[in-house]
């Protein structure tokens, strides 16, 4: 028995002009809403309330440094010593299809036009509200664990790197992936249902780079149904029960179960360069198992629902036992490993190798600079400056094979690149031991970390743990991949960032952390360096907020284009209004809901609201136009289970105005469409 606490906070932020972070292509900025992004906070503690761990996965492509520094900031303020960096864990779900520029390193401000305050605000303050819920709503509680196999959907997205690996290690696997779900039910005194983690390696890379609209992909949209199923007649974001879906070893791990093929000819690129004949490598893309982006999001987030909702139903194997946590800060750049008795060996400064640039078949190409685009801006001048510095021979010689293209970890200025210090950390929860990794395992990295934590509980007397790894937490170091696959310098290997043993120097120091916490010594655990955490103001690319302006005898909220008086269900009702900047909405209020769909009550001659702007039915669209004009489409994709009625759709926005004064306020408004009717087929 332990005392459980659960809680979801929106998380989204802008949703407008912020370049989405994951694909790595400054052309991506949102431009409207599918669904909501969410901060899930799960705090356990014993019954004598003398240990807490606390687990976090957020709708967001990582965790940044920034990120979790500001967090731990905020929960110290709050909550004096009660959580802490070691028992803590923020975890990224990796959707690439939220609102990026909340780093401090400079290699993430490229693609993210700088740091972005807005943006940074709303995870932080999304991450700490669900830690709030969550620690307000304390009660006795009980955990289960149960695991299974998800079937199609994934595939190994480097399959001719995971064949570098020894034949003898592969053939004890049955699949390039790790397909099995690890699950976590929890239950409150009397048996109800309070919520659960599930862990399952896959990229949510279903909605691909020309995605426009922010959304949490396959693995929000499980969470999405899960939620739905157990919070009934809810709108999405609200009640009780909470699903949390995070990331695992999903480092070669892809949703796009229909591989690689050629955009222009339609022929198979599954190659080890993954080219075209014609087009290069830039015409190789995966696509995922539905007939668009949305349709493949849903069918592999469903997928992953109806495990989870198996898995759910059937726990029954129960964790119990003492809670523990341990965390170092780890300088990456210089740890010495043993590999064995005579050899010792060292991870490197950071580096980006050449493929890095090249992308993956679920994205290709991250830095196609052009020449012309460098001219006359000061932002990216001091960093092509930075960019003639040559790396070090050192550190040539150290990450080869890799052909350096970034040496990342030589380049400081106006701020440096890339980590140094790493957070490694592992929390305990009876039998259940939960790896928090700083970036992305692939497949086999996984598997060997697992096994070798595995093994040191083991030789300490604590046989049969579950070992889980929970992916992309606290600082983001992109990809670990293992010596072997390091040699072909794919994708993964090339986003390796401290050389070709990084992921032996992680199962060093991961092993520490399991002995420590086996021995129950984690108090005699060196703390390490303490990472930085750079003041910096809101340096960005990002166009600045002007006021909003309406066309000739209009007003914001007016109906440009209007629904039709009828539809069937399956259909699509769309409007358009006259619309305002959405980021307006997101300076003024996490929790602002852009647009509802409402079914009108004859009986109590009332409209009631039946979807919102998180409903996976809905997408909100803005549009920019000249001189602060913009426009704003709302469009439901009526579901099949509608009830007949009458309909109608209202948006809410705000509008900004200048005052004389240099200052700018925001006002609301709202737009209502006019009544529609909805018939059965």
């Amino acid at each position: 028995n332990y005392l459980l606490g659960i809680g979801r906070a929106d998380c989204t932020g802008p949703v407008a002009e912020i370049p989405l972070m994951g694909y790595a292509n400054p052309e991506q900025v949102g431009g409207g809403l599918l669904t909501r992004l969410y901060s899930r906070a799960f705090i356990v503690a014993d019954l004598d309330d003398s240990k807490r761990v606390v687990f976090v996965s957020a709708d967001i492509g990582m965790v940044s440094q920034k990120v979790r520094l500001e967090v731990l900031q905020k929960l110290k303020s709050k909550y004096g010593e009660l959580y802490r960096q070691d028992n803590v864990i923020l975890s990224g779900t990796h959707t690439h299809s939220g609102p990026g520029g909340y780093f401090q390193y400079t290699l993430f401000w490229i693609t993210s036009k700088g740091l972005i305050r807005p943006s940074l605000n709303s995870i932080v303050n999304g991450i700490v509200k669900s830690i709030d819920i969550a620690h307000q709503n304390m009660k006795k509680g009980r955990i289960f664990i149960n695991r299974g196999t998800v079937e199609n959907s994934q595939i190994n997205r480097s399959p001719f790197s995971y064949l570098e690996n020894p034949a003898s290690e592969r053939s004890r696997y049955s699949s390039n992936t790790d397909k099995e779900m690890v699950m976590l039910k929890m239950v409150d005194g009397n048996g109800g249902e309070l919520g659960l983690i599930s862990w399952f390696a896959v990229h949510p890379v279903s909605m691909n780079n020309t995605n426009h609209l922010v959304n949490s992909d396959n693995v929000g949209y499980a969470a999405y149904l899960f939620e739905q199923e157990k919070n009934k007649g809810m709108l999405p974001g609200e009640g009780p029960f909470v699903a949390a879906f995070a990331s695992s070893n999903l480092g070669d791990v892809s949703p796009n179960t229909k591989g690689p093929f050629c955009v222009n000819t339609g022929e198979s690129c599954n190659n080890p360069q993954s080219t075209c004949p014609v087009g290069g490598a830039a015409m190789c893309m995966a696509t995922g198992p539905g007939n668009d982006m949305f349709d493949s999001t849903r069918i592999i987030g469903q997928n992953i629902y109806l495990k989870a909702r198996e898995l759910y139903d059937k726990a029954s194997q129960e964790i119990t036992g003492p809670l523990s946590s341990a965390h170092q800060w780890v300088n990456m750049s210089d740890v010495s490993v043993e590999l064995n008795a005579t050899h010792t060996v060292r991870t490197c400064k950071p580096a980006l190798g050449y493929s890095f640039a090249a992308g993956t078949i679920d994205g290709v190409g991250a830095f196609n600079f052009t020449q012309g685009s460098v001219e006359g801006d000061p932002f990216w001048d001091g960093i092509r400056d930075q960019l003639l510095g040559e790396p070090s021979n050192e550190t040539k010689a150290c990450h080869k094979p890799k052909p350096i293209l970034f040496s990342t970890g030589e380049m400081t200025r106006p701020r440096p690149w890339h980590p140094d210090i790493v957070d490694v950390q592992v929390a305990a929860i009876g039998s259940l031991a939960i790896l928090a990794v700083p970036g992305e395992f692939t497949t086999m990295s996984g598997r060997r970390l697992r096994e070798a934590v595995k093994r040191e509980f083991d030789s300490h007397g604590l046989p049969r743990m579950d070992v889980v790894i929970a992916g992309l937490c606290n600082v983001y170091t992109h990809y670990i991949a293992t010596y072997e696959e390091y040699q072909a310098q794919r994708y993964e290997a090339a986003s390796t960032i401290y050389g070709p043993h990084t992921l032996s120097a992680y199962i060093q120091l991961y092993r520490g952390l399991a002995r420590a916490i086996a021995t129950n010594t984690v108090q005699d655990l060196p703390r390490g360096p303490e990472p930085p955490l750079f003041n910096i103001g809101n340096l960005t690319l990002v166009p600045l907020l002007v006021a909003d302006r309406v066309p000739v005898n209009k007003t914001f909220g007016d109906v440009l284009q209007g629904v039709r008086q009828q539809y069937q269900v399956g259909e699509v009702a769309e409007v358009t209004f006259v619309g305002a900047n959405p980021r307006n909405s997101a300076e003024n209020a996490t929790e602002h809901n852009f647009l509802t769909v409402e079914r009108y009550n004859s009986t109590s001659d009332s409209w009631h609201v039946v979807q919102n702007d998180a409903s996976w039915d809905t997408r909100f669209y803005w549009t920019k136009g000249l001189l602060g004009r913009s426009n704003v489409t709302v469009k439901w994709h009526i579901p099949p289970d509608t009830e007949p009625g009458v309909y109608r759709i209202r948006y809410f926005g705000h509008y900004r105005r200048n005052l004389s004064n240099n200052q700018a306020v925001s006002i609301p408004f709202e737009g209502t469409s006019s009544t529609f009717e909805i018939t059965s087929q």
